[in-house]
């Protein structure tokens, strides 16, 4: 690349890519520690109660075996109000999984050998791990995720929809997923005196390091995270979860360091999962389509020690224009694992009950499902009433009807055939805020010539390194090739989480200050570099502060086209399309892989993932992905994303929006109105398996 050419915007292959296929490129399980130890953990096999005697004489007994802990001997950590960190502070059981002990050896096998050695005798209450709407301890909170207030209410909803000529009242059902990332959790911890150094599977290492901090009364300082390289979170590294805490805790403990690796089993107790859903959607609209209201209402669950309530029916609340609005979430605490972040949370299950009930009404109207959006399209955002920085929606849709052949489309239901193969297809809106958090950076140019940009950012696998780099280079005015990025450490400065799709247009706007005052700097200087070199720093705080109030979203369009088994009720996708508007776009390349996989992985939710809670036990059934299944390749036969050029000036000085959740929000919505219409039956619950598609179909 010339310095001719802009960065920005190129298809560029990832700066780490050989590291990564050649095996340099290191995981948090693989850094060479001397004189490390192992902790298995110890699980609970009750869903409630309390534990009444932990006998570890015959695990200490064996070979190797250095400590067992619980929650007599372990270290005492400081209070916080993340009971999930609180980890063998307690007996207190809260579900099935979680840690009452752990054994430390100076082996994996010792150690793991050792755990299923140590007794645990509890005593036992009766247990509660179902989410149903009749649940008594129902409650509405009063913030969900995020901040956002639990419950808005906007009109009169019920003469509303009591009054309009076309009317949906629909029930749907999202259920839990685990977010399964490549690599398993992972953490070594090790102390010097009162400092912590931790390698980690890490979404935000400054963050993680100052979570830390304060759980073991430490200055924030104290603590290093690094995560050099991450292999996928989905959410669940974003914040540290107990097995980071018990590698901290253990390695205090016997004045060691001590790795943690979870198994894929233990992952699915122990780190966060996407909480299943019961929703209600009611449409009220006059026979041209407009909406008159508009009534959500999301229930999920939590567990005993948090109360976690994802933001389910937030996107309802900015998607479409009517003067009635009512839209609410209720929680259920129960005895199950804690949920937590997974790849759009709130916005992925939310927007598949809301765009599965808009594609009911617009067959309610005999209305084209892409018209029916269109009408509703609103001038400001309906909940706030600030203006959008920028709203693509109807020309994704209309962008992506085109490429789709949609005009073609016969709208009827159930009357195309291939054979014993019914044909449909399907459309649903998608979107996603705009977040951006505080951050910093430094951009420092190399007496060599050359130049560093330092920024604790964390790439989970999304290209972040590459986006940043190519960021750094525009700025700086220098080809591609002269920029060196170090990221992954929480040393580098504060910096927000790989997550909310918010790590570009935060850290990227740290990095392109950086960069324009060093290239002041260095014109103030004639271009003169110090023989230490030369760098300058930068901190966003205060630019986020006095940005102007706008409504900040991504928004995009899924179609989906499928087969419907008519004797079976199989479906398979044989087509998916996307078209997103997203700001401006660092990477084709890496943004194409993120938009296809946020799809196949909306595609996977759609026909394939459930954690199945067994009532008797209190535990997921199938906590392995041998029971636990997610779509692969062979699952969809073409996929495309495609973006628009959208220029947005009122977001970040880079003009980023985020891309790597908007790809999932509308796809099993797309995927679900594409079965009713090729099958003529409608699927409102996931995941759309082939007998509960059977059992509609007609004999």
């Amino acid at each position: 690349m010339t310095m001719l050419e802009r960065a920005v915007g190129a298809a560029v292959a990832r700066i780490e890519g050989r590291d990564k296929v050649t095996g340099a490129a290191r995981y948090a399980y693989e850094y060479p520690v001397p004189d490390v130890v192992y902790a298995w953990p110890v699980q609970s096999t009750i869903a409630r109660g309390r534990v009444r005697v932990i006998d570890g004489d015959a695990a200490l007994s064996q070979p190797d075996v250095i400590a067992v802990l619980d929650s007599g001997n372990a270290p005492r950590l400081q209070p916080t109000d993340d009971a999930e960190m609180a980890v063998l502070q307690s007996g207190d059981v809260a579900y099935r999984g979680q840690i009452v002990a752990a054994v430390v050896a100076g082996t994996l096998e010792a150690a793991r050998e050792a755990a299923a050695a140590v007794r645990v005798d509890y005593d036992e209450d009766a247990h509660d791990v179902m989410l149903r709407t009749d649940d008594p301890q129902i409650f509405a909170p009063e913030t969900v995720n995020a901040g956002f207030p639990g419950v808005l209410d906007v009109g009169d909803v019920e003469r509303a929809l009591a009054a309009a000529p076309v009317a949906i009242d629909a029930t749907y059902s999202t259920p839990a997923e685990h977010t399964s990332p490549m690599e398993p959790h992972a953490t070594i911890a090790i102390w010097d005196g009162d400092a912590l150094t931790v390698y980690n599977g890490d979404q935000g290492p400054w963050m993680t390091s100052m979570a830390l901090a304060a759980l073991f009364g430490l200055p924030g300082g104290a603590v290093s995270v690094i995560a050099d390289h991450v292999g996928g979170g989905f959410g669940s590294k974003a914040l540290p979860r107990p097995p980071t805490v018990l590698a901290a805790l253990a390695a205090r403990a016997v004045g060691r360091p001590v790795k943690v690796a979870l198994t894929r089993q233990q992952m699915f107790s122990l780190v966060t999962y996407r909480t299943p859903t019961i929703q209600r959607v009611r449409l009220g609209a006059g026979r041209d389509g407009r909406l008159a209201a508009i009534s959500h209402d999301s229930l999920q669950q939590s567990s005993t020690l948090v109360e976690f309530c994802e933001q389910t029916v937030t996107p309802t609340r900015i998607m479409y224009a009517a003067p009635n609005r009512r839209t609410t979430h209720r929680l259920a605490q129960l005895d199950v694992p804690t949920p937590g972040w997974m790849r759009a949370p709130g916005e992925m299950p939310g927007m598949f009950a809301l765009e599965s009930a808009m594609d009911e009404l617009a067959y309610a109207l005999r209305m084209d499902p892409i018209e029916v959006r269109v009408v509703n399209e609103p001038s400001a955002d309906p909940e706030s009433g600030l203006p959008f920085s920028s709203r693509n929606l109807v020309a994704c849709l209309r962008e992506g009807a085109a490429r789709f052949g949609w005009a073609e489309r016969d709208p009827t239901p159930g009357v195309r055939r291939d054979g014993r193969w019914l044909i449909g297809s399907g459309v649903a809106a998608s979107t996603y805020p705009v977040y951006t958090m505080a951050s910093t950076a430094v951009a420092r140019a190399e007496p060599g010539g050359g130049f560093t940009v330092r920024v604790a950012a964390a790439d989970i696998g999304t290209g972040a390194r590459t986006a940043l780099a190519q960021i750094a280079a525009d700025e700086l005015r220098v080809p591609l090739e002269r920029v060196g990025i170090e990221v992954g450490r929480s040393g580098l400065g504060s910096a927000p989480f790989a997550g909310g799709s918010m790590g570009t247009s935060s850290w990227g706007w740290a990095v392109s200050k950086a960069c324009r005052a060093l290239v002041k700097e260095l014109a103030e200087r004639s271009g003169a570099i110090p023989s230490d070199g030369l760098e300058t720093q930068a901190d966003t705080t205060e630019d986020l502060q006095n940005r102007k109030q706008l409504s900040r979203h991504a928004f995009g369009a899924q179609f989906a086209e499928v087969r419907v088994d008519a004797d079976s009720g199989q479906v398979r996708v044989d087509r998916l399309l996307g078209v997103f508007a997203a700001g401006r776009i660092v990477n084709a390349r890496t943004a194409r892989s993120q938009l296809l996989g946020g799809m196949i992985m909306g595609l996977s939710t759609a026909l394939y993932e459930n954690l199945e809670m067994d009532p008797q036990s209190g535990d997921f059934a199938n906590h392995d992905l041998a029971g636990y299944h997610i779509a692969s390749n062979s699952d969809v036969r073409r996929i495309e994303a495609h973006w628009i050029d959208e220029h947005d000036d009122e977001l970040n000085p880079v003009g980023t929006k985020g891309i790597g959740e908007i790809g999932i929000v509308g796809t099993a919505a797309a995927i679900a109105n594409a079965v009713h219409h090729a099958t003529g039956s409608r699927q409102r619950h996931l995941p759309i398996t082939l007998d509960r598609v059977r059992a509609t179909l007609p004999r």
